[in-house]
């Protein structure tokens, strides 16, 4: 603990440099009790701090050192460490809602909590990067959850519950690094190290509003010399923070234009109307003179007023439209005659309920010096000390890839903190999906997603760790960013993949063809890969071309494609169930028939047509007699051929053509494995209804490509 290099009774030396003194405290806490040793407060002899923000930090250093050597004067120790507050004045907060939406419903657990948490902050540090034209850096100094939701329902804890949406609302305060940089540079210039650094406005709470009263709405006003900090308490913790750039330096300033006084001759009267009914001063052209009490509250009535105006206007603000149930007030500029009246009358609440906060709020406070008055002036100077005990916050020294950061540390500063301190938002952090595809199919829009690309990787100190690490002053940090996951993509064989195929008949066949696509109007193969603005069209037909070349059928010049007993071009569409037969021209189609001789085989017509070349084929020739129930006069053959290597014997016709041999060998014609049936015959390409002879050595597979 940094406040016991102090002493071995490990006393605690808080400072509130505000911006009309600088107060000093020395003590100790002893069980539930702490005991201040030592009191002391310096007021700046120039305006060196204005509005809570150092000026000059040379003079406010010397005003530092002289209450330091008066505090080790009185308690005879050497003060080495201090606790500090930075002023409302330069305090920003960002009221923010996060949310993150999953694909499915996921179980909710820290991490996720987390992610959320830094989401919001991250939303936080945005706002800031569009509200700064000068784009001022700031630190983070505190997060606090307000409320949680679950598929936009109101939850108040969210661990291991299943949601598809998680959010949040919170507030993010933050100071501006320049203050910091003045309020450290100040301190350390008079010889002191800092340990613990607060708010002022949370070090007031600490003593104003114990922890039991913070479930109510309540709110404190400290009343400064520059400016009023706000504080709103409600469910236990703080909810919102705020400040009016107008306090105890406003009243003195009115003082001072009325009397034409020096603005510390104004002061003097303002503090000395607390408990005279006269004060006399000394105006700027050195005359002497005399002003009552009545008369300076007469003079600042209007400005009372105004003042408590504003003050109730941004309470209701940030208590979201609301008033609240009570008014505590602390500091110098609270104690002028009237203001808890007026506050009260512009918040519309009864006037016991708005209080100044002094003595009795000290009860487990006790003073080695009874000589301290005990009133709302000490109240934040008691805080700073307090807050001690409760958070050891101060900032640390780290470096991450190689930049030296300093971070505000409330003893549970994570890698993550240290990332955002630098500016790097989730896109660094978790992995992010890749662009998608989007097309049409059909005239329909589709998207195809992008691919999900890899979670950053963090070392710490040379170990390989994560985001939620914590860390520790000097320690070194590496972070490889995540990336961006592969654009989405698909070939159109996959999204032709499930698709129909077309069953159709060709010359008493059943054949099932692929489908085929066009891409922009033009056929494309399945390899190709869609692009983006793709107009892609699954064709529920094919061409009569398209037909003959997926059978590998080679139309002669003699032939003719008839479909569904119609004549057709090579452009003619042929659709799932129709019916296609090539034919020589001028014979009879189907149609052509008489119902009695039923639907002819074009194998069988051909084989006619060779019954008279029997003398050839002697050979071969067998009468088949009458007896066995044949015609005596149809002589057939038998031939022999090989079939992918397989001998294969056809008998029982008088002559055979390449189709014939499908009725001997295992291929499954339905059942298409390729883009089209190779027929080959002794070398070369044959088409189904070419002749076949003795010996023939025959091909048949099927074709990966068209």
């Amino acid at each position: 603990m940094g406040a016991s290099n102090n002493t071995k009774e490990g006393l605690v030396f808080g400072l509130d440099i505000g911006t009309r003194a600088v107060v000093g405290v020395v003590g100790y806490r002893e069980k539930d009790k702490f005991i201040v040793k030592a009191i002391e407060s310096i007021e700046h002899d120039t305006r060196s701090m204005i509005d809570g923000q150092i000026h000059d930090i040379g003079r406010v250093s010397e005003t530092i050192v002289e209450v330091k050597e008066k505090l080790e004067k009185k308690c005879k120790i050497t003060l080495k460490d201090v606790c500090i507050a930075a002023a409302g004045r330069v305090l920003k907060t960002e009221n923010v809602h996060a949310e993150i939406v999953y694909n499915d419903d996921v179980l909710i657990q820290d991490e996720h909590i987390f992610d959320l948490q830094s989401k919001g902050v991250e939303e936080a540090y945005k706002k800031f990067q569009t509200e700064n034209e000068f784009g001022e850096k700031y630190y983070c100094v505190g997060k606090s959850v307000i409320k949680y939701f679950m598929n936009d329902l109101f939850m108040t804890n969210l661990l291991n519950h299943k949601a598809r949406k998680i959010s949040v609302d919170m507030i993010c305060t933050f100071l501006p690094y320049d203050v910091v940089e003045g309020l450290y540079t100040a301190v350390e210039m008079a010889g002191l190290s800092v340990c613990n650094l607060t708010l002022e406005p949370i070090a007031a709470i600490e003593v104003a509003i114990p922890e039991k009263f913070r479930m109510l709405n309540i709110a404190l006003v400290d009343v400064g010399a520059g400016t009023s900090d706000i504080c709103i308490t409600k469910d236990g913790s703080v909810a919102a923070y705020g400040m009016i750039p107008v306090a105890g330096d406003s009243l003195t300033e009115t003082i001072a234009n009325f009397c034409l006084a020096e603005f510390n001759e104004a002061e003097k009267i303002k503090k000395g109307i607390e408990e005279n009914e006269e004060v006399e001063y000394e105006d700027i052209l050195g005359l002497k003179n005399t002003i009552t009490r009545k008369e300076v509250l007469d003079i600042l009535d209007s400005h009372i007023k105004n003042m408590t105006k504003l003050v109730s206007d941004e309470i209701i603000r940030l208590n979201g439209g609301n008033k609240v149930g009570a008014i505590f007030v602390v500091g110098g500029g609270g104690r002028i005659e009237g203001y808890t009246k007026y506050l009260a009358q512009e918040h519309d609440i009864m006037v016991n309920r708005v209080a100044l906060r002094g003595e009795e709020v000290m009860g487990k406070i006790e003073f080695k010096d009874n000589s301290v008055p005990k009133d709302s002036l000490i109240v934040t100077p008691l805080g700073i000390c307090l807050h001690f005990y409760e958070e050891n916050n101060s900032f640390i020294n780290v470096s991450l890839n190689d930049d030296r950061l300093k971070l505000y540390d409330n003893g549970n500063v994570s890698v993550v903190d240290a990332v955002m301190q630098i500016g790097l938002d989730n896109n660094a952090l978790f992995p992010r999906r890749g662009d998608s595809l989007e097309f049409t199919l059909n005239g329909e829009p589709k998207t195809v997603k992008g691919e999900l690309g890899e979670a950053c990787i963090v070392y710490l100190n040379s170990e390989l760790t994560n985001l939620h690490a914590k860390i520790q002053a000097n320690d070194y940090i590496k972070l490889i960013p995540s990336t961006k996951g592969a654009k989405g993509s698909i070939t159109l064989g996959k999204l032709n993949s499930n698709n129909k195929k077309l069953n159709i008949t060709v010359n008493n066949m059943n054949v099932s063809l692929p489908n085929l696509c066009t891409v922009n109007g033009n056929i494309a193969i399945d390899s190709y890969s869609i692009q983006d603005g793709d107009d892609v069209e699954v064709l529920d037909y094919l061409t009569v071309s398209q037909v003959l070349e997926l059978v590998d059928i080679n139309l002669a010049d003699n032939q003719e494609v008839i479909v569904n007993n119609a004549p057709a071009d090579m452009d003619t569409k042929v659709y799932s169930r129709f019916n296609v037969e090539i034919i020589t021209k001028g014979e009879m189609t189907y149609a052509d028939l008489p119902e009695d001789d039923g639907i002819r085989n074009v194998k069988e017509e051909n084989a006619s047509e060779n019954i008279e070349n029997t003398e050839e084929n002697a050979g071969s020739e067998e009468n088949v007699s009458s007896e066995n129930g044949t015609d005596s006069s149809v002589i057939t053959q038998t031939i022999t051929v090989t079939v992918n290597n397989d001998k294969i014997v056809l008998n029982n016709k008088a002559s055979y053509v390449f189709v014939d041999v499908f009725d001997h060998i295992d291929f499954d014609l339905s059942k298409p494995q390729g883009m089209g049936i190779a027929t080959i015959l002794n070398g070369h390409s044959a088409d189904f209804l070419e002749e076949l002879k003795e010996g023939d050595i025959i091909e048949i597979y099927w074709k990966e490509s068209i």
